[in-house]
């Protein structure tokens, strides 16, 4: 292997962020990653240090049950992979989808992303069979199907205006629940973003169901695609995370249940 290439395989990886995106409800590849440090508001200047230890105090009572969404028993590594995915949010991925996004056009970056949805169609559609879902399913083909040939290979949605097309962001590790498998322990992977134990076993079945797996080799093309796959789709949601940032005192706790409470509403769904 060249030197060159060992550079841009490893460029290419860092751009993989927000591929585990499952944790969020927009979609199943949301690039929303873990936080920096905790922030405490501060409700005047002359606050002293006894009443800042009694808001924290009152801020841990308060989300108490919260916190017990998932269980998190290696919260130090974990809250340290958070720290080093904002990094590579805010040093990395952001300014090149930023960059990305002012000399990419809208309608062509919406074409990307639906393209690769559309070439994704076989883990979902296996996925709604295993859950006995035949109607997902069925619906999953079609839209499949249209978006194909009236949707040019998929750069366009047509079905999108068929309320009953809907393509249904159903993976292994929704199979896995449905099943009876739990959450297992609460894990942030580095690039990757907030996962779980039951969610981190089923990505190896979504990435064997992923056909991008059996068409391109792991390197460097498939680094490639989906280092451009996750600047494309990121250069269309900045914004997203540092709203979510700055909405939140402790970041890594609301992002760690933010993730776990949408899992529940997709399986509950």
């Amino acid at each position: 292997m060249s030197r060159h290439g060992f550079i841009f395989g490893l460029v290419a990886l860092f751009f993989m962020l927000g591929t585990h995106h499952r944790g969020y409800a927009d979609a199943p590849d949301a690039p929303i990653l873990l936080a920096q440090n905790v922030y405490w508001a501060q409700s005047s200047a002359e606050a002293s240090a006894d009443e800042e230890k009694s808001e924290e105090d009152e801020y841990e009572d308060e989300y108490a049950d919260d916190v017990q969404l998932i269980a998190d028993p290696i919260h130090g590594v974990n809250r340290g992979l958070y720290h080093f995915n904002d990094k590579l949010y805010f040093w990395a991925l952001k300014p090149v989808a930023r960059g990305y996004g002012f000399i990419v056009p809208d309608v062509i970056r919406e074409g990307v992303r639906n393209f690769f949805d559309n070439i994704r169609f076989p883990g979902r559609f296996i996925n709604c069979m295993l859950q006995a879902k035949t109607e997902k399913a069925a619906a999953e083909f079609c839209t499949f199907w249209v978006n194909t040939t009236v949707g040019l290979l998929g750069f366009f949605d047509p079905a999108a205006k068929d309320p009953r097309l809907h393509p249904s962001p159903e993976d292994t590790g929704q199979t896995f629940a449905v099943w009876g498998v739990g959450f297992g322990p609460y894990i942030t992977l580095p690039f990757l973003g907030p996962s779980s134990g039951r969610d981190t076993v089923g990505l190896v079945g979504d990435t064997v169901m992923d056909p991008l797996f059996w068409l391109l080799e792991f390197w460097p093309e498939g680094l490639a695609v989906r280092a451009g796959t996750t600047v494309n789709n990121t250069s269309m949601r900045i914004g997203d995370y540092e709203a979510l940032k700055e909405a939140a005192l402790d970041p890594y706790v609301a992002i760690r249940n933010a993730y776990a409470q949408n899992r529940n509403k997709l399986i509950e769904e």
